[in-house]
C-alpha cells in the first residue's frame, strides 16, 4: 500500500469517528431533551422482558444453591440425630438389663435373707436342654462346693436337683421333666401326693388321698418326705383338680417360675439328701 492510500484510509477513519461521536451527542441531547421517549418506551418492552427473563433465572439459580445447602446441612443432622439415637438405644439396652440383672439379684438376696438357716452359691443359667431330660447347665460346680442332689431355687421357688456336677459347672434336672418326682404337700390343707413334670410342660400332683379338699390356687410345697429335698420350698399352685383313676385325687400345678426366661439361680449347698436305703436293709 502507497503512502497516499494510508493518508486516505485514515483520512476515512477520522471522518467516521467523528460522525459517529456527532450522532452520538445527537442522540444524548435529544434524550435529555425527552424527543426520544416514545422510542425509549417501545425498545424498552422487549429490554424489560429480557431482563426480567435473567433475574427470574438468577433468582431461581440463587434460591437452587440455597435449597442445596440447607438439603445437605440437614441430611448431615439427620446422620447426626440417627447416629445419636443407636447410641442412645444401646444405651437403653443396657440400663435395661443392669436393672433387670439388678431385680433379679435383689430378689435372690431377699430370700437367701430370709431363709437365714440355708446357705446358697448364686450361679448363672448357660445352657439347657429339652431332651433325653429337660435340664438346665449351671455355672458353677464341684470346686464351688456344689454336690449331686443338692436343691437348685429362685425366689419363686424350686427350680430343680443337680443330678451331675463337674469342677466348674453342673447339672441340675428340673421339676418339669417327666422322670423328676418330688413329695409335696398342700400349703393350706397339708394334704399330701407327689408332684411330677408333663410332657407339656406342666406340673402335675398325684396320689392326693380322696376326701382332702383341694383349694383352687394354694400353694404346693416341698414335703420333706423321703430326705430327697428340705421341706417347704414352693413347687407351685393348684390350678385346678380332679379324681384320678384309682382311689386318689390328681391336682393339676402351675410353676411360679418361668423356665424359658430362667437366667440366675440359688444352689441350696448346706443341704445333704439323706440315702433311707441305708435303713431298708
Amino acid at each position: 500500500m502507497n503512502q497516499g492510500s494510508r493518508r486516505g484510509l485514515r483520512a476515512n477513519k477520522a471522518v467516521y469517528f467523528t460522525t459517529l461521536l456527532v450522532i452520538a451527542i445527537a442522540l444524548i441531547g435529544a434524550s435529555q431533551s425527552g424527543l426520544l421517549s416514545p422510542i425509549e418506551s417501545v425498545i424498552s418492552i422487549p429490554l424489560n422482558a429480557v431482563s426480567q427473563v435473567f433475574n427470574t433465572l438468577a433468582m431461581r439459580l440463587s434460591g437452587g444453591a440455597v435449597d442445596l445447602a440447607e438439603i445437605q446441612s440437614l441430611q448431615e443432622r439427620n446422620a447426626e440425630l440417627e447416629s445419636a439415637l443407636a447410641r442412645l438405644q444401646a444405651e437403653v439396652v443396657e440400663l435395661r438389663e443392669v436393672s433387670s440383672d439388678y431385680q433379679r439379684l435383689a430378689d435372690l438376696v431377699d430370700y437367701s435373707s430370709a431363709a437365714r438357716t440355708q446357705q446358697f452359691v448364686s450361679a448363672d443359667v448357660i445352657a439347657s436342654e429339652e431332651t433325653p431330660l429337660r435340664t438346665v447347665t449351671i455355672n458353677r460346680g464341684t470346686r464351688d462346693g456344689l454336690q449331686v442332689g443338692m436343691p437348685v431355687v429362685t425366689a419363686q421357688g424350686l427350680v430343680g436337683r443337680i443330678i451331675e456336677a463337674q469342677s466348674n459347672a453342673a447339672r441340675v434336672l428340673l421339676v418339669t421333666d417327666p422322670s423328676s418326682a418330688i413329695s409335696a404337700r398342700l400349703q393350706t390343707t397339708r394334704a399330701e401326693g407327689t408332684v411330677a413334670g408333663l410332657v407339656s410342660g406342666n406340673l402335675e400332683m398325684s396320689f392326693i388321698p380322696l376326701g382332702e379338699t383341694i383349694p383352687n390356687g394354694d400353694l404346693v410345697i416341698t414335703s420333706g418326705l423321703g430326705g430327697n429335698l428340705p421341706p417347704d420350698l414352693v413347687i407351685g399352685q393348684v390350678t385346678s383338680s380332679r379324681q384320678g383313676l384309682d382311689l386318689y385325687q390328681v391336682a393339676q400345678v402351675r410353676s411360679l417360675i418361668d423356665f424359658d426366661e430362667l437366667e440366675i439361680v440359688l444352689v441350696m449347698t448346706n443341704f445333704q439328701p439323706v440315702d433311707l436305703s441305708e435303713f431298708a436293709r
